[in-house]
């Protein structure tokens, strides 16, 4: 079982940054496949980002160059640097996690532990 607490929402106007930091309590974080997601209204959950073992990262099309996905396995914590905010950012993002597998995975159906989410707005 992994408990993740996101944290590090909040309002920004377009063109500023916003880190978002996910704490979880596993002892074998440094294996843990490690995710962002967001949801808009009236969206479905889309993905975001991931970070798996080796310091290996992906990323989606629309935030890949402004977002920066990152983890420090001593403290158990991914973080995701987003920079160059657009309106279209706007959603609640969730933290996501789930055991050492291959494909890595890009869709909500392949995490089992999830954050309670953070809001993020970018006003325009």
């Amino acid at each position: 079982q992994v408990q993740l607490v996101d944290s590090g929402g909040g309002l920004v106007q377009a063109g500023g940054s916003l880190r978002l930091s996910c704490a979880a309590s596993t002892r074998t974080f440094s294996n843990v496949i490690m995710a962002w997601f967001r949801q808009a209204p009236g969206k479905e959950r889309e993905f975001v980002a991931t970070s798996w073992s080796g310091g290996n990262t992906y990323y989606a099309d629309s935030v890949k160059g402004r977002f920066t996905i990152s983890r420090d396995n001593a403290k158990n914590t991914v973080y995701l640097q987003m920079n160059s905010l657009k309106p279209e950012d706007t959603a609640v993002y969730y933290c996501a996690a789930r055991g050492n597998t291959r494909p890595i995975p890009t869709t909500q159906r392949g995490y089992d532990y999830w954050g309670q989410g953070t809001q993020v707005i970018v006003s325009s």
